[in-house]
């Protein structure tokens, strides 16, 4: 009898045993706890961020008859969109051909009218004297041509010259495809096709057949710079000597005396 008792009490023991790690293994294991590479870092950008957007500077040139709009171009001719940015800023410094005094702060090209105009060509001004055969008011400076970029269209904004490299203040806007410029001038800018009704416009006013000046010349009330902050500076060039322009019998050409 001791004997199957002991028995009996080791197999309640056993059975004891064994609900008892049941009833341990189906409690609920604790949470994970998150890893460090799920928690947001406040101190990183997001992806998603917006890269600002590379402005083309353009040039209101407001008138007295209306607005142009033109799109320059630095990146193809740099120091002659320096040179027109500065004169009609005010940034840069120019002298008076009238009276010789220099000009700090004051826009070149506020008050300046179109001294000469060709129906079928172009409009011509930016001389401060108004005649087109002032004194320059700034330093010489070199041309800057292109080959993709050609009197090929109507609407070239570009530098009027003596010959090579006399780029001053003086600039033109052509009405129509002028190829015998070619690589005579530089081309610094494209207006657009309003711009060019209004050169069509301002063109065929009345005007002085000896010199093409309009008895009633159109003026530039004020010349706006859009989206040229990222522009570069490029170091004023030495003077260089005046040229005459070349004698032609064929199309008329831009020419600051």
């Amino acid at each position: 009898m001791g004997k199957g008792f002991a028995i009996l009490l080791v197999m309640s023991m056993s059975t004891m045993a064994a609900l008892a790690q049941s009833s341990t293994t189906g409690q609920a294991a604790p949470a994970a706890k998150p890893s460090a590479a799920s928690k947001p870092n406040p101190g990183a950008r997001s992806s998603a961020a917006a890269k600002p957007v590379a402005t083309t500077p353009t040039a209101i040139i407001d008138t007295t008859v209306g607005k142009m709009t033109c799109t320059l171009f630095p990146d193809k001719a740099p120091i002659g969109v320096d040179n027109f940015v500065g004169l009609a800023t005010g940034k840069k410094d120019w002298r008076n051909p009238v009276s010789g005094a220099t000009k700090h702060g004051v826009p070149l090209y506020d008050g300046t009218i179109f001294h000469r105009v060709i129906p079928e060509f172009m409009i011509q001004g930016g001389d401060p004297a108004g005649t087109g055969s002032g004194a320059d008011p700034v330093n010489k400076f070199k041309n800057e041509v292109s080959s993709d970029l050609l009197f090929d269209r109507p609407g070239r904004l570009a530098y009027a010259n003596a010959g090579a490299n006399t780029n001053s203040s003086q600039f033109f806007i052509t009405e129509v495809a002028a190829p015998h410029l070619n690589g005579g001038y530089t081309v610094f800018g494209q207006c657009d096709d309003a711009a060019v009704v209004l050169v069509k416009q301002i063109a065929r006013m009345a005007r002085d057949p000896s010199n093409d000046k309009p008895f009633r010349p159109v003026k530039i009330v004020h010349i706006s710079i859009l989206g040229i902050g990222a522009a570069a500076k490029a170091p004023r060039p030495a003077t260089a000597p005046a040229k005459k322009p070349a004698a032609t019998t064929a199309k008329p050409a831009p020419n600051s005396n």
